[in-house]
């Protein structure tokens, strides 16, 4: 089989690195290089059994599932290769590429990622979604001795406070303020880093998209630097939350109002926030941020502490009750229309400081943003990741929120009969 492949990628094909991070602006063809090296091992004599990976499993349907299906049939070797749509899997002989997702869906919270052990190869977009801990997880379970084990990682990048960043490179000065060219760091080992953007993949790309992207430089110059030059940013685009103070401690006189906490399991942290009152602002403590725990041992925290209304995810009512059977004091926070984004805006227009402690919490505010289109337009939705910590101080903000006045129309808009 003969594939044309972007000569920018070659260290990709032939480097024994066990991590491979392909990072940079949009256009450059990392998912099509990506599925090139899947189909390449995949009908080679070699041992090869590849996980192809998102955070979420839905996610990866059309996304690097459908690139390797399309360099299928541009190879026409449809024939040689058997796939299964449904599940998301190809084989050849004894290979295979399967679709694993670190969650099936946004809302799940106790499936378990399988073990990956007898795989030897991973391929992850949208890298900078998958938390530290499941990556941590996923790269300890990769021990398989049949092949050369290889962790490829796609990715747009991320804020500098970013684990993946602080993980793998040092940042230098770029010619623009706030963003910095990413370089890895002199004592990774085992590790290859491909820098590209739309300039590296201009061959494939229509006049149309590279122009966009140049006007980009001019109409959003933020998303320019950083989802086309493939520039690290200061801070992450579309960032929620600001301005928030860091404090030593609680001070003695602030008074303790709530409690919110946010269910998890095996793929989320559950998160347990308490939210105090201080000279006409609020508190923030991390009290909990941990997986696995179980209602009972979620209702025996919040009972060794100080007393105070808790509220929790609406979404599980039944751990909520059972939680409540155990002598807490706990309520359902208020769901509704639009509820999470009017959430967030009573929490904007607080007065918020945060314990020096909250380490986690501080992780989740520093990374929580608003979703960005292709076209780099920020939308009214929020992203699904780095939000269990701040979704406990949604709940535990959702009590103390005035309630809004019912308003009675005035009887002299109505008519004799009743209407108007």
């Amino acid at each position: 089989m003969n594939q044309k492949v972007n000569k920018v990628y070659k260290p990709l094909f032939f480097n024994k690195s066990r991590y491979t991070i392909l990072m940079g602006g949009r256009g450059a063809g990392r998912s099509t290089v990506a599925s090139q090296f899947a189909l390449s091992h995949l009908i080679s004599d070699q041992f090869f059994r590849c996980a192809i990976m998102r955070y979420i499993l839905g996610d990866i349907r059309n996304s690097i599932f459908r690139e390797i299906t399309d360099r299928i049939d541009e190879a026409e070797i449809e024939n040689s290769v058997t796939i299964n749509n449904s599940l998301m899997h190809i084989d050849h002989g004894n290979n295979s590429i399967n679709a694993v997702g670190f969650k099936k869906s946004s809302s799940d919270q106790r499936a378990k990622l399988k073990s990956l052990a007898n795989y030897n190869c991973v391929i992850i977009e949208e890298a900078d979604e998958i938390p530290e801990e499941d990556f941590m997880q996923l790269d300890d379970s990769l021990r398989t001795v049949k092949g050369d084990i290889k962790i490829i990682l796609l990715l747009n990048p991320p804020a500098k406070t970013h684990w993946i960043i602080r993980r793998w490179f040092d940042l230098l000065p770029s010619d623009t303020q706030d963003f910095y060219a990413p370089k890895l760091k002199a004592d990774i080992i085992d590790t290859t880093f491909i820098h590209t953007s739309y300039h590296d993949n201009k061959l494939n790309l229509d006049s149309n998209a590279t122009a966009n992207y140049e006007n980009y430089k001019t109409s959003k110059p933020a998303h320019y630097h950083n989802m086309v030059r493939g520039l690290v940013p200061e801070v992450v685009q579309g960032k929620i939350y600001s301005n928030w103070v860091e404090i030593e401690d609680i001070p003695h006189e602030a008074r303790l109002e709530r409690y919110g906490v946010d269910f998890g399991y095996t793929n989320d942290p559950t998160s347990i926030v308490a939210l105090y009152y201080y000279n006409g602002g609020y508190i923030l403590d991390e009290v909990v941020y941990k997986k696995g725990m179980s209602n009972k041992e979620i209702a025996d925290t919040l009972n060794s502490l100080k007393s105070a209304l808790v509220i929790a995810d609406s979404a599980e009512p039944k751990s909520i009750d059972e939680i409540r059977s155990y002598g807490v004091n706990i309520l359902p926070a208020q769901k509704g229309r639009d509820s999470i984004n009017q959430g967030i805006q009573y929490v904007q227009d607080q007065q918020i400081s945060m314990t020096k402690r909250s380490r986690n919490g501080w992780k989740e505010y520093e990374n929580y943003a608003w979703k960005i289109n292709k076209d780099g337009i920020v939308i009214n939705t929020p992203i699904e990741q780095w939000n269990h910590f701040l979704d406990g101080v949604r709940y535990a903000f959702d009590s103390l929120k005035p309630e809004e006045e019912e308003y009675t129309l005035p009887s002299s808009i109505f008519n004799s009969t009743g209407f108007y």
